[in-house]
């Protein structure tokens, strides 16, 4: 899929980052950034980790399913259970 991160300030004058879609969709926003350079290192780490980090699911609906859902994609990631 492709997508791309776009820098921006908020209406506080924050600095912050957005991961999109290809169609423009947010899917991420980050926290604020005091400049252009901090957000982007902050972009650099998610890069990094979004490729290796488990998925750990924190709801409660983990406890209240019976039969864990199919994947939604082929190569969905493996979830762990906190």
């Amino acid at each position: 899929m492709d997508g791309r991160f776009e820098v921006f300030t908020d209406n506080d004058g924050s600095i912050r980052f957005r991961l999109t879609d290809v169609d423009g969709a947010g899917f991420v926003v980050s926290g604020g950034f005091q400049c252009t350079r901090d957000a982007a290192l902050g972009v650099a780490i998610v890069r990094e980790i979004a490729g290796t980090g488990l998925i750990v699911d924190r709801t409660n609906e983990a406890a209240r399913s019976v039969d864990p859902p199919a994947p939604a994609a082929q190569h969905a990631p493996e979830l762990v259970r906190a």
